[in-house]
Order: C-alpha cells, then sequence, then structure tokens
C-alpha cells in the first residue's frame, strides 16, 4: 500500500468541489471521488438564479462544470469512481472503491449529499425541471403569480407550501392521510393561510402536461373520486435520504441518517472525519450552504492535519 493520502473528498457537487479549491490551496494535494452522481443533484437542475455570483442564472450542470474546473485547476486529483466501503477505526483511515481498491487517508470530507424522495410516476420524470421539482425555495420564483400543487405533509411541505403562498394565486397542498405529520405550529400556519387548499386524503395519479406542467390527476382515496386540479408548477416534498449508509458503523447520524457534526464545525465523532453539504444538513439544503460547510470543512481538516504535524 502507497503512502496515506493527506485528503480524500468522497462526492461531488458544491460541497464535494468547495471543499476541494481549499484543500487544494492548502496544499492538503485532495483526491475527490465523485460518487455514482457527479455534480450532484444539481445536475438534473436547469435553472439556477440564487447562486450568487451568477447574475444571469446558471443552468446546473454548467455550474458544477465551472466548480470542477476549478478544483482542478488547484490540482484536485478528481476521480470519476464510487465509494463504496470505509473503515474508521484506525488513525489512519481506509476506504474502498467500486473496483476494489484500497486507499489510506489521514483525513476525510464527507460530501455525498441527500437525494429527494419521489413519487415513482412517469409523468413526475417526464416533467422533470419542466414544472416539476424537489425544491420550492430553488424553482418557487419560476411559478409566480401561477397555480401550483404540492405533495406532502410533514413540516418540509408545510414550511414550502408557505414559501410559495407569497409568489402563488393558490396552492393546492396534497395530503394523502386525514391529517397531516407537520408540527402544530406549522399546522395552524398553513391552514390559516387563505391561498393554501388542503385537499385531505388525496394521492397523485398523474402530473399532465407534455413539454410543461398543465394540471395533476388526483384520487380521492374516501370518496373514491378523481379529477384533475389546473397548475403550472407540481412540487414534492414527502423528504429526502442522505445518501449515507455506509458510514452508519462508523459515524453518529441522527433517526434520518444524516450525520452529526459537533457544534459549529463540520468534525464527527471520529477525528480526522469531516462532513459537510446535505449529508449533515437536513435544513437548508441550498448549492449555497452546501458550498459554505465545504468550505469549513477543508478548514477543519487543515487544522487537524496542522496540529497532527501532516502538513
Amino acid at each position: 500500500m502507497s503512502e496515506a493520502k493527506k485528503c480524500v473528498i468522497i462526492g461531488s457537487g458544491p460541497a464535494g468541489y468547495t471543499a476541494a479549491v481549499y484543500a487544494a490551496r492548502a496544499n492538503m494535494e485532495p483526491i475527490l471521488f465523485t460518487g455514482q452522481e457527479p455534480g450532484g443533484q444539481l445536475m438534473i437542475t436547469t435553472d439556477v438564479e440564487n447562486y450568487p455570483g451568477y447574475p444571469e442564472g446558471v443552468m446546473g450542470p454548467q455550474m458544477m462544470e465551472d466548480f470542477k474546473k476549478q478544483a482542478e485547476r488547484f490540482g484536485t486529483d478528481i476521480r470519476y469512481e464510487l465509494i463504496n466501503k470505509v473503515d474508521f477505526s484506525e488513525p489512519v483511515h481506509r476506504i474502498w472503491t467500486e473496483s476494489d481498491e484500497e486507499i489510506h487517508a489521514h483525513s476525510i470530507i464527507i460530501a455525498t449529499g441527500a437525494s429527494a424522495k419521489w413519487l415513482g410516476l412517469d409523468s413526475e420524470q417526464k416533467l422533470m425541471n419542466k414544472g416539476v421539482s424537489a425544491c420550492a425555495v430553488c424553482d418557487g420564483f419560476f411559478f409566480r403569480g401561477q397555480d401550483v400543487a404540492i405533495v406532502g405533509a410533514g413540516d418540509t411541505a408545510a414550511e414550502e407550501s408557505l414559501y410559495l403562498s407569497k409568489l402563488c394565486p393558490t396552492v393546492h397542498m396534497l395530503v394523502r392521510r386525514d391529517e397531516m405529520r407537520a408540527s402544530r405550529i406549522m399546522q395552524e400556519r398553513v391552514m390559516k393561510t387563505k391561498n393554501i387548499i388542503i385537499h385531505w386524503n388525496t394521492e397523485t395519479r398523474e402530473i399532465i402536461g407534455e413539454d410543461e406542467v398543465q394540471g395533476v390527476r388526483v384520487f380521492n382515496n374516501k370518496t373514491g373520486e378523481e379529477h384533475t386540479i389546473d397548475v403550472k408548477g407540481f412540487f414534492v416534498a414527502i423528504g429526502h435520504s442522505p445518501n449515507t449508509s455506509i458510514f452508519t458503523d462508523w459515524l453518529n447520524l441522527d433517526d434520518t441518517g444524516y450525520i452529526i457534526t459537533e457544534g459549529k464545525s463540520t468534525r464527527t465523532n471520529v477525528q480526522g472525519v469531516f462532513a459537510s453539504g446535505d449529508a449533515q444538513d437536513r435544513i437548508y439544503r441550498q448549492a449555497v450552504t452546501a458550498a459554505g460547510t465545504g468550505c469549513m470543512a477543508a478548514l477543519d481538516a487543515e487544522r487537524y492535519l496542522t496540529e497532527e504535524g501532516i502538513i
């Protein structure tokens, strides 16, 4: 086995690439493994208008290409492979690629992100980024002045419904049961908002449209009735799944699988292992916040490597 690397970054996207820029500039000679989805969720995002520095907006894939080029400019070794196993039992950490190559590293930065949960409808996939979105904060602006629908019953769905209600004349909230899972205060806020219409016992059967969303066909599981609601946007807010399963045996995770970090840092419960981006952020989940924690993780890793006398 060759000499242990100073820093390995697992995952790409805003967090991973930002960590790579900072780590490379700090002489940490980072290796970044992109994972199965190089660039993360932004690779399936069209217009990004809320990231600073792009006054005219930017396509998600182009933004990630810019991030990648910047990381490469400072010497990041980018490898298009998936890490499928880790061992954090020793001070020098071990990871394995999908081709079964074993790599040793003094520091690990996790930037594996989280994946939105979807309903699993063919029409949902067909109209992705053509009116179907899993992020109201990211995409709600594009539907200002138009009626939209949102499916979900938890705090995220409630928060996103309230956000959309400030932009859209009518927000149709589709709830599968006769009650919501959201906290009582969030439920009260939704119910007091006049332009949010809650459709109880309602399941989505099909999102209607060819090149853009025109409506949603829904089914009432109590009355057995089916009807169509005219909307221009359809938001899915049924949760996210953090991509953290390979770390379960080593890191402290919360009850939904997000990595727990210490205080206002990116430190995990394992020395030399740091977590950034959506893998540890269940609240904000924005490109700009992911990039910020990528920066933090690289700075935390640099301090750790300096204290250990590695750099």
